[in-house]
């Protein structure tokens, strides 16, 4: 896995993905106490970063794999991402999502053609399954998150990061990720390590969800205790993967944890002060930035806003 990857990736993603806008606010700044530059990536393509992964991975293959397809398995964004991804190449898609996912994503994945398989995933492993569908049925697998032209994709945030911020004469500055298996975190560390070496990926992660966090204060890959009862489900993973461990214990500074709370709260602000929607798992990154002020250093801070796919109720939640 390296920064060549990110840049091959960057030009099979040139005029397919967006390139999301940077936005500010003077309210937020106060809050924070420091400049705040938020990464939309909740505008991206299927309301998600996942879609620059999906499409990487897609995109690599040869003619004879597209046309057998793909699966995926996911919580609702890297399923869409890849279901968009595989629908553009005229591939078939096969989605493993768990039967709790937010029901705007599984409705929006079998809206982009993909085939949804449901499971259970307090009981139910959902690696055993997608390894016997893909055998029955000669499907490439893509990982959500360990899996190198998947890193490559989301890599592709940060060399955007990397200019902006080069622009913008901001050459030192933490850069919170909303943090579920590590994907995008080590994808943006290994950009900025290449493009912008005085930023600073930071892994971002709800209360009883931090594995990422604890895995580089121990120095060895930790599980999280529960895999289900959060709402930041988008970035829910049993443990870091072992290709993005190794990249954020080389690049990465330590791991913060913020509350529900706090991640329900900087959705209403981005929604007030940025008029963008985020789902909680989204919203994790923008959370550490205004609310943990003492976890970063400098004038300026990056959040990747990196989800939107929130349901009605929860963010109606959010907003009261």
């Amino acid at each position: 896995m390296n920064i060549e990857m990110i840049r091959a990736a960057a030009q099979r993603l040139a005029g397919h993905a967006r390139r999301t806008p940077i936005l500010t606010s003077p309210f937020l700044d106060a809050i924070a106490g420091r400049r705040v530059f938020v990464k939309a990536e909740c505008l991206q393509h299927t309301g998600s970063f996942k879609f620059r992964g999906g499409w990487s991975a897609v995109s690599a293959l040869p003619p004879a794999a597209l046309q057998k397809g793909v699966i995926a398995f996911s919580s609702g964004n890297h399923a869409q991402g890849v279901a968009l991804a595989a629908r553009s190449h005229g591939a078939p898609a096969v989605i493993i999502m768990p039967a709790d996912a937010p029901a705007v994503k599984i409705a929006n994945t079998r809206a982009l053609g993909a085939e949804v398989v449901l499971y259970d995933r307090a009981t139910e492993d959902r690696d055993e399954i997608g390894d016997r569908l893909a055998a029955a049925r000669g499907l490439t697998l893509i990982k959500p998150f360990d899996e190198p032209l998947v890193i490559a994709g989301q890599g592709t945030c940060g060399l955007e990061i990397a200019a902006e911020m080069t622009a913008l004469g901001v050459t030192r500055a933490d850069v919170m990720v909303c943090c579920g298996g590590g994907g995008l975190t080590s994808g943006i560390a290994l950009a900025l390590a290449a493009d912008a070496p005085g930023l600073r990926a930071r892994p971002i992660e709800p209360e009883g969800f931090d594995d990422a966090t604890r895995s580089l204060a121990s120095g060895r890959i930790e599980r999280n205790a529960r895999l289900s009862g959060s709402l930041c489900d988008a970035i829910i993973t049993p443990q870091p993967g072992n290709l993005t461990f190794p990249i954020m214990q080389d690049h990465c500074g330590p791991g913060v944890v913020v509350t529900e709370d706090q991640a329900l709260q900087a959705m209403a602000l981005a929604f007030d002060r940025l008029k963008i929607v985020l789902e909680p798992g989204g919203a994790v990154a923008l959370a550490a930035a205004l609310f943990h002020p003492d976890a970063s250093e400098g004038d300026a801070v990056i959040a990747v806003a990196t989800g939107g796919n929130v349901d009605p109720a929860t963010f109606a939640k959010a907003l009261a």
